[in-house]
């Protein structure tokens, strides 16, 4: 696959490190710096809705983007669990780029879940080498992507309602259905291809520079030996292929709650720069109300992180030995990615809203911005009815019984 990325405006930006860390630690510590730059002005970016160029090009200079990736070429050979944590540290500055940030983690891994090993390590070697960022146009929703047969070659037209990031991207993973008959496909393609056509249109309450509009396919081509998971075109399906549907969630459930940290954190240090204090108080950080709060915050906020940095590990152990995996054992991590997923809902649309008890009405003027948090987190929880997860839950637990592999399940 040949890329070229033209430059974009506001691309190029000031060189900020010059060596990439070697272990978990050293890479948090780098997503930190990184969230310091995103946080100085969130919400002025927030309301100027631009697309993220800038930002992305952050995240290539970071090595952020290669953190995953295989060490010999480039990589920093991470892990899902480190991932989570980037992820969340990402998002607690600004959701859309955490959000980004993650899906671009899932589109590096999808050739390693359905593609060939052929195929995987191919990919994921250019994507270190390269550095390249990924986006993606897979909504098994939409129906209307067809993939026409033209012996070597594959041909996509149609369209996608939502496709996050691809105009920011250099490859997108394209998704669609075999002409005649009810086969997915799904290839990595040049975002830069002539036949790849971002719609815009997305001017949503939240995530608003996720770049997550619709997009076209009009005769994008790729050759069968792109078709992920494909041998003389015929598709063979590995167990380990449905665990992308929990690692997805857990991914989820990562910004989400980076965004409720970054509430928390951006409450506390409201109160004590700018809290007018009630009750005949000095301080709003004195008031008993005050710490309430943010205590109550904090211990639900803490216990979302160590729930899914629990599961985190037991994820990591599926990925080491993929074919090791049977259906149990993968709907049963389906269940605890669930109900990572159900309480990650829950407390970050909670901390995002009810940091204003203790911001006060002052703290809703535009200029702090601290409303985009629950709008982000509002916005991708309605992703997939989290009501759907609590019921896989509750039938595991009166009948013992797992949720089959499907596209959200």
């Amino acid at each position: 696959m040949t890329i070229i990325t033209d430059e974009q405006p506001g691309a190029a930006a000031p060189a900020r490190w010059t060596t990439r860390p070697t272990t978990p630690e050293g890479w948090l510590r780098r997503a930190s710096e990184v969230r310091a730059v995103l946080a100085a002005d969130a919400a002025e970016r927030d309301r100027a809705n631009a697309t993220p160029y800038t930002e992305v090009a952050l995240l290539k200079e970071s090595g952020l983007v290669t953190m995953m990736g295989p060490v010999e070429h480039g990589g920093g050979g991470q892990e899902w669990p480190t991932a989570l944590k980037v992820v969340r540290e990402v998002s607690a500055a600004d959701g859309s780029i955490g959000h980004l940030l993650g899906y671009h983690y899932t589109w590096n891994y999808v050739p390693r879940f359905i593609g060939t090993p052929e195929q995987s390590e191919r990919f994921e070697a250019d994507c270190a080498r390269n550095g390249w960022f990924l986006a993606g146009a897979v909504n098994a929703r939409d129906a209307d992507v067809v993939v026409r047969d033209e012996g070597d070659t594959l041909v996509f037209n149609g369209r996608k309602n939502f496709a996050t990031g691809s105009r920011v991207s250099d490859v997108t993973c394209i998704e669609g259905v075999l002409e005649g008959t009810d086969t997915h496909v799904f290839a990595m393609v040049p975002s830069t291809d002539p036949g790849v056509v971002p719609l815009g249109g997305w001017d949503n309450m939240g995530q608003r520079l996720t770049e997550s509009g619709g997009i076209a396919f009009e005769n994008v081509r790729a050759p069968w030996s792109d078709a992920l998971g494909f041998t003389d075109k015929t598709f063979t399906p590995r167990p380990y292929g449905t665990v992308q549907i929990p690692t997805g969630q857990l991914l989820m459930g990562a910004f989400w709650l980076g965004m409720a940290r970054g509430a928390l954190d951006a409450a506390v240090a409201y109160t004590h720069t700018h809290g007018k204090a009630w009750g005949g108080y000095e301080r709003t950080v004195d008031e008993p109300s005050v710490a309430d709060t943010i205590g109550d915050l904090t211990a639900k906020l803490w216990a979302a992180e160590a729930l899914m940095d629990e599961v985190a590990l037991e994820n990591v152990e599926i990925h080491r030995a993929p074919d090791a995996l049977t259906e149990r054992r993968r709907g049963e991590h389906k269940i605890r990615a669930a109900a990572v997923k159900v309480r990650a809902d829950e407390v970050a649309l909670e901390v995002t809203s009810r940091i204003f008890e203790v911001t006060r009405a002052r703290s809703t003027a535009s200029k702090y911005g601290f409303d985009r948090f629950w709008r982000n987190v509002r916005t991708h929880t309605l992703h997939d009815p989290v009501a759907y997860q609590r019921r896989e839950l509750g039938r595991y637990r009166l009948f013992d019984e797992v949720p089959e592999p499907g596209w959200y399940s």
